[in-house]
């Protein structure tokens, strides 16, 4: 294994990038080999300088060559190092670049099968590690690689006896070295696992650091932190020994080296079968050939623990990605037959197609079935709510018709078009959705809203927030819209992070809306206001909703009860309350605590129903 194989880039993302950066590299490299040359011709002409003062010849012309020689060669080294530096910051930027966007658009079903931290680790540090290796190390590699290669001809064009002393010599503390680097390069690719693990787990903590702190659970994390930091640790301990070992076992090999050509040198000139300007080069290329060499082998050891960097890297780089639409002319998925009539759950609406279909969809989480042959649609106009126990499935319906999951059979419809068909662009342009956790960012007010819609007028801005029932909110903020946040959404309420994020998702002026527990942070007048907002709202576009209370609910246009994974029954509030036992059962606990509240005969938004005397307890 020689220094060219133990440095080559692997196949992948790197390999691609660096042949990119190629007219640098190029230029790096005739840079460098005219800074070789400048390099091996100076002993030449040290060896001519002691001739002609021997003969008593004027040497000051010699003396000048040197000097500019000396100059170029520091110019032309330290530019061919700029060059390579250069190229190796755009690889990496672009790697950090490429990988980000990979990220962003993976599929989601996969990245939540990996460890977050991990992902993190190797975007952040591993890339980092990689800059070294593609920078330093192979710009001394290069440029001292060229040295030792040149030093070594002009060497044998001296003396070939000499030479393959050194050589031999040499030898072994290089197959030695090649050795070292061969373990360093394990020993550094398990050491960025175990930081990538230590990574995850620390994210991990710091993400649950309410909870961890509730449950007095902080010296049990400190304890599995400590126990993972001692896993990076002993790796890191396995890379700075072999990475330490390099320069001796390399400098045994140059002293014996240097003391046998010394002896062996000294020996032949008092013979005279060696001159003493020969000998005098052939000296300076020994000594020349000293750092170079151990620089060589010092960034092959640095650049093999760069190597697992780059490993790691192309590896992310290999995240599956959501699936584009079909090409042209792929066939479009089937339509209803005629006299099919509509799927479970049809409703007349307004003109074309529904907002969404669900026709026969099958989902589950490996194993885990979670929704079976499930099918309903969605009006265009109006409020559609979705209920059921805990499990039913309920979430895992507004995930498939964002496509963050994929149907295991049957399809989700948005507008007549099977999304599986549609880019994600073209779909989730039309679908905005607000999730139970209330994602907001750091940032200001103003740009949590704007995020979906970055290029939104001052008057939708306004319309929206008004519309989420956060005007209010941002009028009592310190510097209003421009106030900042901090992580998660730091410094607003619960209620006021889920109505900003409703706003956030009616400034995309969507055909659907989402709206996973949207009430559930909410305190009762918050929660009337934003039911006037949804009222609004489901005036202009398709609004659907899970929700466990039931003043949310009875105000739906038409709800559909999931459970099991299949859809149990589809119609109004007071439908369902005469039809629907599971139903019947979720809204008694509810009415119950709201009877305290409201009118004898009346539901908790102040409609009259009748009640079968079991289905309503108290």
């Amino acid at each position: 294994m020689t220094a060219a194989t133990a440095t080559a880039v692997p196949r992948g993302l790197v390999a691609g990038l660096t042949r990119d950066q190629r007219r640098l590299l190029a230029g790096g490299v005739l840079l460098g080999s005219a800074g070789v040359v400048s390099t091996l011709v100076q002993p030449k002409l040290v060896a001519r300088l002691i001739e002609a003062a021997g003969r008593h010849e004027p040497v000051a012309a010699l003396v000048a060559l040197l000097a500019v020689l000396f100059v170029a060669d520091a110019v032309l080294s330290a530019t061919q190092g700029c060059l390579i530096g250069r190229a190796g910051e755009n690889i990496v930027r672009e790697a950090r670049v490429r990988l980000s966007g990979r990220v962003l658009r993976a599929d989601l079903a996969y990245l939540d099968s990996q460890r977050q931290g991990d992902v993190h680790t190797r975007l952040v540090g591993d890339t980092a590690l990689m800059k070294i290796a593609l920078t330093q190390s192979l710009a001394q590699i290069l440029l001292n690689g060229l040295i030792v290669v040149g030093g070594t001809v002009m060497m044998a064009l001296i003396d070939v006896w000499l030479l393959l002393v050194t050589v031999g010599c040499l030898g072994v503390a290089s197959v030695a070295s090649v050795g070292v680097a061969r373990g360093l390069r394990k020993a550094a690719l398990v050491n960025r696992a175990d930081t990538g693990e230590f990574g995850a787990d620390l994210q991990r903590v710091l993400a649950a650091l309410p909870t961890v702190k509730a449950a007095g659970a902080e010296g049990r994390e400190e304890d599995r932190l400590a126990a993972l930091a001692d896993r990076v640790r002993r790796s890191g301990n396995r890379v700075t020994v072999l990475n330490a070992l390099f320069s001796p076992v390399l400098n045994v090999g140059l002293q014996v080296s240097l003391a046998a050509v010394m002896g062996i040198g000294m020996a032949r000139v008092a013979t005279g079968s060696l001159g003493v300007a020969d000998f005098t080069a052939f000296t300076m290329y020994l000594f020349y050939l000293v750092s170079p060499l151990v620089l060589v082998f010092l960034s092959v050891g640095t650049y093999q623990q760069g190597r697992a960097a780059v490993q790691r890297v192309d590896e992310l780089a290999g995240i599956p990605q959501e699936d584009a639409p079909p090409p042209r002319g792929a066939a479009a998925p089937a339509a209803p037959k005629d006299g099919d009539g509509p799927p479970a759950g049809g409703a007349v609406h307004e003109g074309g197609h529904p907002a969404v279909e669900f026709r026969d969809v099958g989902f589950g989480y490996g194993d885990r079935p979670v929704l079976e042959a499930v099918s309903f649609t969605v009006p265009r106009r109006g409020l559609t709510a979705l209920v059921g126990v805990s499990g039913a499935g309920k979430t895992t319906v507004f995930q498939l018709i964002e496509r963050f999951y994929r149907p295991g059979r049957g399809s989700v419809v948005l507008d007549g078009k099977d999304i599986a068909y549609l880019s994600p662009a073209e779909f989730r342009g039309r679908v905005g959705y607000v999730q139970q956790d209330s994602a907001a960012m750091r940032g200001t007010v103003r740009e949590n809203i704007v995020y979906a819609a970055p290029d939104a007028t001052e008057a939708d801005i306004a319309e929206a927030v008004e519309l989420a029932g956060l005007g209010d909110v941002v009028a009592a903020l310190p510097d209003g819209l421009d106030t900042r946040l901090g992580d998660q959404g730091t410094g607003l309420s619960g209620g006021q992070r889920q109505r900003l994020c409703v706003a956030r998702a009616l400034l995309q002026k969507p055909a659907v809306i989402l709206l996973d527990e949207a009430t559930a942070h909410l305190d009762s007048e918050a929660e009337a206001a934003l039911r006037d907002s949804l009222r609004r709202i489901a005036r202009r576009c398709a609004v659907v909703a899970i929700a466990h209370r039931i003043s949310t609910v009875a105000e739906a246009d038409r709800i559909v009860v999931l459970d099991g994974g299949r859809v149990r029954a589809v119609g109004t509030h007071r439908q369902l309350i005469r039809e629907d036992d599971l139903y019947r059962r979720l809204a008694a606990a509810q009415f119950a605590d709201g009877a305290r509240a409201a009118s004898p005969g009346e539901d908790v938004s102040g409609a009259p129903v009748a009640l079968p005397a079991a289905g309503v307890a108290g």
